[in-house]
Parts: C-alpha cells; structure tokens; sequence
C-alpha cells in the first residue's frame, strides 16, 4: 500500500463527509503515482491506516472504480488499474475543448492584475524548475491553467477538468523531469505573451498544442514504462 495516508480533519465549513476525505486521499495517492498501477488495496487495511470503518472505504473504492482508477474483483484483492492510452486521450480531448473555450472568455475579461497574477505564477513555476521540485511545478502548472478559467468567470469549469484529467495526470508523473516541465513553463509563457498582445489566434493555437502535446508523447511514455499501461487497449 502506498505511503503517505493521512486522516485529515475535518473542517468545520462545509465538512467534507469521511467518504469524501478517504476518496481524496486515496485519488491523490493513485494519481501521483505514489500507489502505482498494480498495487493491491484492501478495505480492511486501509481503514485501520485511516482510523474509519470500512463502509466509507467501500464507497470510495466504488467511486474510484467507476472512475478508472481501481479494479474490484470479487472474492480477490483489489488493484490499482493501470493507466488506459484510450482513457489519456479522451480525458485530453475534453481538457482541449473546455480550456480552448475559457481561454477565449478570459481574454475579453483579462485585466492588468490578472496578467500580473498570472507572471507572478510563471515566476514561482520558473523557481521550482530551478529548484527541481517537481510536485510543486505540478501544482503551480494546474494553478496556471485554474487561474486562466477564474478570469474567463467561470472557475467551476476547472473542476470539471480536473475531474476529467486524472488520466493525463498519472502519465504526466510519469514524465515530470526537468525538461519536460522546462517544456511546459516554455509554453505557459507563449501562452501569457499572446494572451497580453490580444491575439486570440495565437492563442488558441498555442494553448492547442500545449495540451496535445502528451498525445505526442504517450507512446514513448509507455514504452518506457509497459508494466504500468494496459497491454490490450484500443486507442482512439
């Protein structure tokens, strides 16, 4: 089982039910690799580890079998599914149409301070690489791309890629090296630079390749990494 369980408390706003918070600490762990595609789980194991019952652990399992994320086989362990090349390119595809979409409103809404908001993004991006804190450029590159769909007016749409992106996120993991995130901090500041020239063009052109850039290197991906992707997976 993976490291790095914890229990987090709940807050007294809007608490977030156990269900919630065992599912959420299960997703992160799934995502960021931290339990890789073939891990074996257990309800019991995991709910002495977190200190609830079992039946909040069944109904995250549930969840995050529908999702992709686990395989529940009767009467044998449940595993940690391995990463679908189909499921990456659709989850792309949805990410490409939604963030193409409020790149376009954030345009019109975009102030001086935003843009402000957003170099100053850049920076801490740019630390990081430097840095080479790897989940940290992770979260600040998500951060970049939340901020564009708060501008645009509409930040509950980067809920709905986040929630649609989970599949791109394990294969990003499995890439995130200096280069690859030098690559991606490249492009975010391409992104910002035709953002602030008003050319929606370039833009929407920039912001396309950027995301479509995994499904250019998915295969080398897993090629390196075989016993983490599915063996028999019809790609669209």
């Amino acid at each position: 089982m993976g490291q790095g369980l914890k229990l987090q408390a709940l807050t007294q706003e809007r608490a977030p039910s156990v269900t919630d918070i065992v599912y959420g600490q299960l997703y992160d762990s799934i995502v960021g690799l931290a339990m890789p595609p073939g891990t074996k789980l257990s309800e019991a194991d995991v709910a002495s580890q977190l200190g609830v019952s079992r039946q909040p652990v069944r109904d995250a399992f549930y969840r995050l079998s529908q999702q992709g994320f686990l395989l529940i086989r009767p009467q044998r362990a449940t595993v940690v599914s391995k990463i679908s090349p189909a499921a990456v390119l659709k989850a792309r595809f949805i990410r490409t149409a939604l963030e193409l979409e409020t790149t376009c409103a954030a345009l019109k809404r975009a102030t001086a301070e935003d843009f402000q908001t957003l170099e100053d993004n850049l920076e801490h991006q740019r630390q990081a690489i430097e840095a080479d804190q790897r989940d940290v450029f992770h979260e600040l590159d998500d951060a970049f791309h939340a901020l564009i769909c708060t501008i645009a007016g509409h930040p509950e749409v980067w809920t709905l890629i986040k929630d649609n992106k989970a599949h791109m996120d394990r294969v990003r993991y499995l890439a995130l090296d200096k280069k690859s995130s030098t690559t991606a901090f490249n492009e975010h500041v391409a992104i910002l630079a035709a953002m602030k020239a008003d050319d929606k063009q370039t833009v929407n052109d920039l912001m396309r390749s950027h995301l479509n850039r995994i499904a250019d290197t998915i295969h080398t991906i897993r090629a390196e990494h075989t016993e983490f992707f599915e063996e028999d997976d019809h790609e669209n």
